[in-house]
């Protein structure tokens, strides 16, 4: 006789009812995933494998498709700085240049000219003729002129693809652009997109000549909305000359070609207070002069130009150092000091402006040693200074012992490898001196009396009267405190007061306190606001104020009374 199941029918049991089942339901999905379509909906929590290997192939964006989005959804921002005339919007526009630069390929920025200009445009050719693409077509997408086939492929796509979200808020831009005559901003934002490929690429030639062309356009446009990008059009045109040869500082160098395009450019942005443009331009002024080593030319520059006082803290900081490069030079180290320490603390704190910060940190540290101080072991012991300060280490190790041999061998063997290269060379050469005064003054310090033969024999100098001329000049400097017998032929120090009893601690921490000052008011000064806030704050407070005195009329002449008011009055 069968045996019945528990539940009294002659149904299988759950186990085998339950694994007929599943196979059953793999064998419908299976059906349904030849057919196209899923006959058995999931339940809450299952996936489908076959949908979950097929969402990361539609994630998947081509990434000349993406630049060229990237690339287009700037021409928005440029738009709204044009309408609304705010600089903000073409500032935002340079900044993603930054993120765009390592994709640029001649391909790419053809693609985007070609599909934003109409076909009788003269400047977009410039800019393909810049490229090397004259004979791609204008006014329609570049089907069969590219030479990629990648991008012959991708052109339908980029024409139904929008560009995201976070690329930019308005984009028909590039739907627009290419119907009717396009705005000169966008022109000259590309022109410096395509500045930025070509020294990328190394073409300085072809990047110098395509420079001097943008500058001209311009200064033949005359449009304010143009100030931002015509700082970095100049920029890129000064780099592009100091790559040519003749090197700077040969007196054939095209740097020298290029000074009075940017003299006449500070000119025009002095009567137009174009802020970016003047600080830019006087920055690579300074740069220029100091390559040729015309320091007088440099310094009269500084003497009859003003810096504006909201320009970019990028600017502020380079226009510091080179400041502090022209005293140090003049040797006014005292001023030069002030500037490189203030151009140190505004260097940018991120990994692409380290070279700007060793470089500004190699001259402080040499101002110092001139001065006669020694600076801190700190300095030497941070991560993105720490190899490059390497010899200037070995340097300040030296002038703090006043080892004049160590002096000397550390420059004979960072000479060529370094110290040229840095452009300290002729600064470190004055240090001799600072070496032995800095050798006389520990000397000062450990004995009470000391013949001046062994200051000799410690100093590695040639005589006894040498060494006696150089302590005579250290007293009378005030380097030391101490009394010269030549009778005798020995130098006997004084006795060394409390530095607490003096006034230098009062003045290093005047010093720490007025930098403070200094740094409140300059962040002051750079805070920006929306254009005309202020008047629309006025206009509600005036607003406010004829409110209150109709109320307050109302009130006098019986007509309202503070239960009508509900209470608002005493809020008022």
């Amino acid at each position: 006789m069968p045996s019945k199941t528990p539940s009294g029918s002659g149904k299988a049991p759950a186990g085998i009812r339950s694994t007929k089942d599943e196979a059953a339901l793999k064998a419908k999905k299976k059906a349904a995933g030849k057919d196209g379509e899923s006959a058995v909906p999931p339940k809450d929590g299952d996936v489908d494998m076959a949908e979950a290997d097929a969402e990361p192939e539609e994630e998947k964006v081509d990434p000349v498709v993406q630049t060229t989005a990237d690339i287009k959804s700037n021409f928005a921002l440029l738009d709204r700085a044009v309408v609304l005339f705010d600089a903000r919007f073409t500032l935002r526009a340079l900044r993603s240049i930054s993120s765009i630069r390592k994709r640029l390929t001649p391909d790419i920025l053809a693609r985007v000219i070609a599909e934003t200009f109409p076909a009788s445009s003269a400047p977009a050719k410039q800019l393909l003729a810049a490229l090397g693409q004259d004979n791609l077509p204008l006014g329609r997408r570049p089907h069969g002129s590219s030479p990629s086939a990648e991008m012959e492929i991708d052109t339908p796509a980029a024409a139904a693809t929008p560009p995201k979200s976070g690329a930019g808020t308005a984009s028909p831009s590039a739907a627009t652009t290419t119907k009717k005559e396009t705005i000169p901003e966008i022109d000259i934002f590309l022109g410096i997109l395509v500045q930025v490929y070509l020294y990328d690429s190394k073409q300085q030639q072809r990047g110098f000549e395509f420079s001097r062309v943008l500058t001209e356009r311009i200064h033949a446009l005359n449009r304010r909305t143009l100030d931002s990008l015509s700082a970095k059009v100049h920029f890129y045109y000064s780099l592009f000359s100091e790559q040519l040869a003749p090197l700077p500082p040969s007196p054939q160098s095209p740097v020298i070609s290029i000074r009075p395009s940017l003299l006449a450019a500070l000119r025009t942005a002095v009567l137009r207070k174009d802020v970016d443009t003047q600080a830019t331009v006087i920055v690579l002024l300074l740069r220029n002069y100091l390559s040729t080593s015309h320091i007088a030319q440099a310094d009269l520059l500084v003497s009859h130009t003003q810096f504006p006082e909201n320009a970019a803290n990028n600017q502020v900081a380079r226009f510091l150092y080179y400041l502090g490069r022209i005293r140090a030079i003049q040797l006014n180290y005292t001023e030069a000091h002030e500037h490189l320490t203030a151009a140190t603390r505004k260097a940018p704190s991120s990994p692409s402006a380290v070279g700007f910060s060793q470089t500004a940190t190699k001259l402080l540290l040499v101002v110092e040693l001139l001065m006669g101080d020694i600076p801190e072991r700190a300095v030497f012991r941070q991560p993105t200074l720490e190899q490059a300060l390497l010899p200037y280490f070995k340097l300040v190790q030296a002038v703090r012992v006043g080892n004049l041999e160590d002096f000397e061998t550390t420059i004979a063997d960072y000479t060529d490898s370094t110290f040229r290269k840095d452009g300290t060379y002729s600064l470190i050469l004055r240090l001799r001196q600072n070496v032995i005064k800095t050798g006389i003054r520990m000397m000062s310090l450990s004995y009470s009396r000391i013949s001046l033969r062994d200051i000799c024999i410690r100093l590695h100098l040639g005589s006894e009267e040498s060494a006696e001329y150089i302590v005579a000049k250290a007293i009378r400097d005030g380097v030391i405190e101490a009394t010269l017998d030549r009778e005798h032929g020995y130098m006997k120090s004084k006795e060394v007061g409390d530095v607490y009893a003096t006034r230098e601690p009062g003045e290093a921490f005047h010093d720490r306190i007025r930098a403070c000052l200094a740094l409140h008011d300059e962040s002051v000064k750079a805070m920006r606001f929306p254009m005309n806030q202020h008047r629309l704050e006025l206009k509600n407070a005036q607003e406010a104020r004829e409110r209150e005195r109709e109320m307050a009329k109302e009130i006098q002449d019986g007509d309202l009374d503070e239960d009508d008011l509900g209470g608002e009055f005493e809020g008022m």
